[in-house]
């Protein structure tokens, strides 16, 4: 099982050099854990930059994959993991989650590079 930070759905999303050497990374959807607050972060991203229409089109992908709700189990472990790597809220809800269900996370964001469990893939300069 594989958790997907947004930051590596955005990569792919618009077929960037990155995103392209992620597809094969990208797990199927029956193995791809989406926390909640991914698919708040997609949402967002997706309606300011593409619009509503592509907005609900991946969205509604997402909700094919295995949806992984913040619930307080999560919120208290988000809670550590923040506290412990200094790491951003969303980031520590999406790693959070990642933990609770023994999951990989894949993820372009340098902050959870170092982190065990972690995919890195690095954004070019």
């Amino acid at each position: 099982m594989r958790v997907v930070d947004t930051s590596a759905w955005i990569e792919w999303l618009v077929d960037s050099a990155l995103g392209r050497s992620l597809a094969s990374d990208m797990p199927r959807r029956d193995e791809c854990i989406v926390p909640t607050i991914v698919q708040l972060e997609l949402a967002k991203w997706l309606r300011r930059e593409v619009g509503e229409e592509r907005a609900d089109e991946v969205i509604a992908y997402t909700m094919k994959c295995v949806v992984v709700a913040l619930d307080t189990p999560i919120a208290l472990l988000a809670a550590d993991l923040h506290r412990d790597h200094r790491l951003a809220t969303a980031d520590a809800i999406v790693y959070a989650t990642a933990c609770a269900r023994s999951a990989d996370l894949l993820t372009c964001d340098a902050q959870m590079a170092k982190l065990p469990g972690v995919l890195y893939r690095r954004k070019a300069a």
